[in-house]
């Protein structure tokens, strides 16, 4: 555990604007229902620097808020390295940002890195597809992969870390 004794999780997709604060946000929600709030860390980032300091898409608030979760606070920051140091788990969304992460994760790091969709039970894909050029039913169904990505990795750290 890398944050004071808290377990913390970062989320990563290229912009920080649809996927990864998603993800942010629909964790937080599982762990705040959980009663976790206090030893679980939470946060994402973007690969690039495209939208630092924005607030998550418009559509990705929209889809979000009609499920009951609140991006509104959110704003896009870059990744860096010393968050390796930081975040026990870094979990990107799809292999090309992965990719990305290993490239630029300092050699004795170590914090998990890999895919979040690992730790999805209802889906098979593992890469969380970017909706951003895409219609309304790509946030819909970025959220229905979030959403059991989300209860995959509470579970998990629940079994591996006793909380």
């Amino acid at each position: 555990m890398n944050s004071g004794g808290k377990l913390s999780v970062l989320f990563v997709c290229m912009g920080n604007i649809c996927r990864s604060p998603t993800a942010e946000a629909v964790f937080r929600h599982e762990v705040k229902k959980a009663g976790l709030e206090k030893r679980i860390v939470i946060d994402s980032a973007g690969t690039h620097d495209y939208h630092i300091g924005e607030p998550p898409d418009l559509r990705t608030q929209q889809a979000a808020l009609r499920r009951g979760y609140d991006m509104s606070s959110l704003r896009g920051r870059q990744v860096q390295a010393a968050d390796f140091d930081r975040y026990d788990y870094v979990l990107a969304m799809d292999h090309a940002n992965l990719a990305i992460l290993r490239r630029l994760r300092p050699a004795d790091a170590v914090s998990h890195l890999g895919l979040f969709l690992e730790f999805a039970g209802r889906h098979e894909q593992r890469e969380v597809p970017d909706p951003y050029y895409g219609g309304e039913d790509g946030f819909e169904r970025v959220l229905d992969m979030v959403e059991d990505a989300a209860e995959g990795l509470l579970s998990h750290i629940r079994r591996r870390y006793s909380v």
